[in-house]
Formats: C-alpha cells, sequence, structure tokens
C-alpha cells in the first residue's frame, strides 16, 4: 500500500508526535503531513498513517493513538506515546533506512528503544515528571522540544504549523545522531574486542585510534584491563578505564606524580622523554610517539599494581 498522508492532530504539539513524524517522513517522503483534528482525516482509510489522535491503536489500519482506554502498554506494564507504537512498528525499516547493518538491527532497535524512546513515552504520559532530571529538567529534550512553540499571543492562523515544521529538522537532527552514536558503537565494540585478543594478558589495550571502547572491555569481561592506549592526530593518548557507567571512578589513576605536568616539567617526573602532558584528573596523558606512551603506561601500570 502506497502511504500518502501522514496525519496528526493539530494546535499545540508534544515531542511524540513531532518525533513520530521524523521517522514517518523518512519512510515516506512523499507524503503529505496533515495537522488536523477533522474527523474525516483521523478515520482510518488506504494510504494515511494516523498518530497522537483518533482514539485508537490498529497497527494493521495505521492508527496509533494512545490516548484512549484502555491504553496501549508496553510487556511490563509502562505506558506508550505515539512515539513508543511509532518505534514499535517503523523502528526497524527506520533503521534500514539510516543504513545500520542488519546484524545491528535489534540491539539498536533495543537501545534506543530503551534510552531514547522509552523516556518520551514516560514523559508525555505523566509517568516521569521532568524534575527527575534535577537542576537539568528544563534541558530534557522533550521539554528542549516544546520551547519551540510559538508564544502563547502568536496567534496566526498557521502558527503551530510553522512551529511544527520548523521544529522537525531540531527533532530529526537529534534521532539521527542518536543513531549515529549507537551505530558507531557497535562498530567500535568490534574493533575493540579484537584488540583485546590481541593484547592477551597485558594490562594495556592498544587501538587503532580513539574510540569508546568501555563497552567492549565489559562485554569481554576484561577485567585485567587498566589502562588504554591510542594515536590522537600527531600525539599518542594514554586513558583509563572507568570502573562503570554510573561513576568516574577508575579502576586505576595515572601517577599521582604527573598530575597536571606538562613537557620538561613531565619529562622529569615521569623519565620518559617526548611526555607531553597529563591532566590534573590523572585521567588522560599525552606523548609525542607511541615508543612513548607504552613506555608511560608501563609505568602507570607499575604504580597500580
Amino acid at each position: 500500500m502506497t502511504i500518502t498522508h501522514l496525519v496528526t492532530h493539530s494546535g499545540g504539539f508534544h515531542a511524540d508526535e513531532l518525533l513520530s513524524t521524523v521517522v514517518l517522513a523518512r519512510l515516506f517522503p512523499d507524503a503529505t503531513l496533515v495537522r488536523s483534528r477533522d474527523v474525516d482525516w483521523t478515520t482510518p482509510a488506504e494510504g494515511k498513517i494516523i498518530y497522537d489522535v483518533g482514539r485508537a491503536h490498529d497497527p494493521k489500519a495505521g492508527i496509533f493513538d494512545h490516548h484512549q482506554r484502555p491504553n496501549p502498554l508496553r510487556a511490563d506494564g509502562q505506558p506508550y506515546s505515539s512515539f513508543g507504537l511509532i518505534w514499535a512498528r517503523y523502528g526497524h525499516d527506520y533503521l534500514r533506512a539510516l543504513s545500520v547493518p542488519e546484524q545491528d538491527l535489534d540491539d539498536i532497535h533495543r537501545s534506543f528503544d530503551q534510552g531514547f524512546v522509552l523516556p518520551i513515552d514516560l514523559m508525555d504520559n505523566g509517568a516521569l515528571e521532568p524534575s527527575a532530571a534535577g537542576p537539568l529538567a528544563g534541558m530534557t529534550l522533550p521539554v528542549l522540544l516544546e520551547t519551540l512553540k510559538p508564544a502563547f499571543d502568536d496567534r496566526g492562523d498557521d502558527a503551530d504549523d510553522r512551529a511544527f515544521d520548523a521544529a522537525l529538522p531540531v527533532a530529526r537532527a537529534f534521532v539521527e545522531a542518536a543513531i549515529r552514536g549507537r551505530a558507531a558503537k557497535r562498530r567500535a565494540e568490534a574493533v575493540v574486542l579484537q584488540a583485546i585478543t590481541a593484547a592477551g594478558s597485558s594490562r594495556v589495550l592498544e587501538l587503532p585510534m580513539g574510540m569508546p571502547f568501555r563497552a567492549g572491555v565489559e562485554k569481554a569481561g576484561a577485567d585485567h584491563l587498566l589502562f588504554v592506549v591510542h594515536p590522537r592526530g600527531t600525539d599518542w593518548a594514554l586513558t583509563t578505564i572507568r570502573r562503570g557507567s554510573d561513576t568516574f571512578e577508575n579502576r586505576a589513576d595515572l601517577p599521582e606524580a604527573w598530575a597536571g605536568l606538562t613537557d620538561a616539567a613531565l619529562e622529569e617526573a615521569s623519565g620518559v622523554k617526548g611526555a607531553k602532558f597529563c591532566h590534573n584528573g590523572r585521567f588522560i596523558a599525552v606523548a609525542d610517539s607511541r615508543e612513548a606512551i607504552l613506555k608511560m603506561a608501563d609505568l602507570a601500570v607499575t604504580a597500580a599494581i
């Protein structure tokens, strides 16, 4: 069936139908977006996908609303918004449209659902208050997207539609960046796992470039690793490995005597010619060559064990 119209409600908008439109517009670029509450538009018919309006959820009929009772729920009982319903039905197709490798589809679909879609669902349904973000409450994505609504006294007939159209590319940028980031982490994980195998029992993991590495380290169960080295432009970097995603505590810190030093002072403190910089927080150091950074890594390991 050819989709000719994407239908959502008129008036003020929320993050869920805005983000749903991002997904659907990518999959059906020739479809016309209609924002209306007219029953002729919000009644299922051939060629239409209706979302966040219509008081029904019937994927076969092409309608994805969540305001009715009983409302659609996830398997764990948490409520869907229109975004969650659209993602459940069209998320895999959307990932394919963004050229995500087939072998990564399920993992990225699940990760994006839990880390991006679910919070939108919960906030839209009042099951999660923005205040849960503490001082950053005003910086959450749903709140930021809704700041793009027209001002209360901008009452032109098309004010809401103009604002919705202007907000779409902003929302699209966040969705696509989140997907690209997850896909990149999957690629990095494969590289990291190969490097761990090559490293054997070494406490130092050498990577061919800077990349996210902690997920691969944890997946491999490489608890023996303490530091990572990799090229950084014309220099080389030595970094620590955090103990977990919810802490800044490292498995081991760089030597205290290096903290905050640069160039000659760091060369003298470390005894390594070519040492250039060590952060005061002792989580990264830089040298001008692979040979120098590996010497610094060996010294850091010796100091840590």
